[in-house]
């Protein structure tokens, strides 16, 4: 499974240096830092740890290349420190793999049977916004069935944005394909002062998969 994933991330990695030659004249290399808090932590329509969470997130960019970790950590205990590459190509397309860890749940970094390896794809034109994403492993401590498949919609009206998300493996209660994530958010800018804005969103969640719904607040840093 290691071979796999390394020659997947090596195949990205080639692909990608021949558009990031091309485009470096045009943007300059960066490191970036940033942090979100949030009520809770909902992903795909499961909440994840218990009550609010920090996360943090560090990336470097150059070109469509992207490289970094996001984080997810609540005062529970619960931790997530997802290291990702991505390129995102000028008509839309984007393609990446992330690595989901665990490491206060028992998880091994350089082991494939605790972190759960994904490879992802999406497609952004104009406020429409399509993502497949599919599990490469089994993972004791990730849950991750192997073979998981996740496929996303999302669309950003003016006002408000609209989220459809269905999935198998470990986004469902019994490991069938079902829609598992249907949200409706908003958001907005907070002026603090003329150089300093707090962008704050909130998001209405609906799991009908397992017929639960919640409500998520937060803001960027």
């Amino acid at each position: 499974m290691k071979k796999k994933i390394t020659l997947i991330v090596f195949t990205i990695l080639a692909i990608c240096t021949l558009n990031v030659k091309a485009q470096e004249e045009e943007k300059k290399s960066s490191f970036t830092a940033g942090a979100d808090f949030y009520s809770n932590y909902v992903w795909r329509g499961s909440v994840l740890g218990t009550g609010p969470a920090f996360q943090p997130s560090v990336k470097f960019n150059t070109g469509g290349l992207t490289i970094g970790v996001w984080g997810s950590f609540d005062a529970s205990g619960y931790a997530e420190a997802d290291p990702y590459i991505s390129y995102a190509f000028s008509n839309g397309l984007s393609i990446g793999v992330t690595d989901y860890y665990y490491p206060r749940a028992g998880g091994s970094f350089t082991a494939d049977s605790t972190n759960a390896v994904e490879i992802n794809l999406g497609y952004t034109i104009g406020g429409l916004s399509l993502s497949a994403n599919y599990i490469l492993n089994e993972a004791s401590v990730a849950a991750s069935a192997g073979k998981d498949k996740y496929f996303q919609a999302a669309y950003a009206f003016k006002d408000f944005s609209l989220t459809v998300g269905a999935g198998d493996g470990w986004h469902t209660s019994d490991g069938e394909f079902n829609v598992c994530h249907v949200g409706i958010g908003t958001g907005k800018v907070i002026k603090i002062t003329d150089s300093f804005s707090i962008p704050v969103t909130g998001q209405v969640i609906f799991n009908p998969e397992r017929n639960q719904m919640f409500m998520v607040v937060g803001f960027s840093l």
